[in-house]
């Protein structure tokens, strides 16, 4: 018997926050490449990237609901990925420092009726960091593979002043919005009674979150 649903991402940040939510589903990593489109803004291209993936993997499954997601950082309007190496990493953590700036996710959920595609921005605000705090934060956390060279649920609150919005939008899923999506498929969490965040994310958790209501850009 298949999973409910299956997830079209290769995050293991993703995986954990629905598992700690309670869902059951299948992982398969989608085979596509992410795009960068000047002439779209961040939300729309997380959506046009979570939609690349959640499609790849449907037309391979088209009797599944496929979930996909893509998550960017953005200073100023300026999209920032994800660095080429330690040094580079170093580079955009000393622009962030100090400053705020925006974690958009866009998220892609096709079924065989309907494909409903929502992204949500949350700001961040980093703590004003000198060599040692970098030096010491890439100690404990690999910046290679993550999008701004950081990860809110990893040592977050030693570079992490606050956060403005959803905190597991930072992480990579906006658990919020996305259980209100996934019911209007059917689908639920199972596991759990009451979904929490998982353990090993919540426990890292900045140590002050401004604002925890959403903001939502379909």
């Amino acid at each position: 018997m298949s999973s409910p649903f299956i997830l079209a991402s290769n995050s293991s940040r993703r995986r954990a926050l629905l598992t700690g939510a309670g869902y059951e589903f299948e992982v398969i990593g989608p085979a596509v490449n992410e795009v960068a489109m000047a002439h779209l803004s961040l939300c729309e291209l997380t959506i046009a990237n979570a939609t690349r993936k959640g499609l790849g993997v449907s037309h391979v499954h088209p009797h599944r609901i496929v979930l996909a997601a893509d998550t960017l950082v953005a200073l100023e309007g300026e999209i920032i990925g994800k660095p080429r190496d330690l040094n580079h990493a170093g580079v955009i953590l000393r622009r962030l420092s100090g400053r705020t700036h925006d974690v958009c996710t866009g998220v892609c959920i096709v079924g065989p009726q309907k494909k409903i595609s929502f992204a949500e921005i949350s700001q961040v605000r980093f703590r004003r960091l000198n060599e040692s705090d970098i030096a010491n934060y890439f100690r404990v956390v690999n910046p290679i593979d993550k999008a701004g060279a950081y990860a809110a649920q990893a040592a977050g609150r030693s570079i992490i002043a606050s956060i403005e919005g959803s905190f597991t939008n930072v992480i990579g899923l906006p658990m919020e919005r996305t259980t209100e999506v996934l019911a209007q498929f059917g689908l639920r969490p199972v596991n759990v009674s009451r979904p929490q965040l998982p353990a090993e994310l919540s426990q890292r958790e900045p140590a002050r979150v401004s604002r925890l209501g959403t903001k939502t850009k379909r």
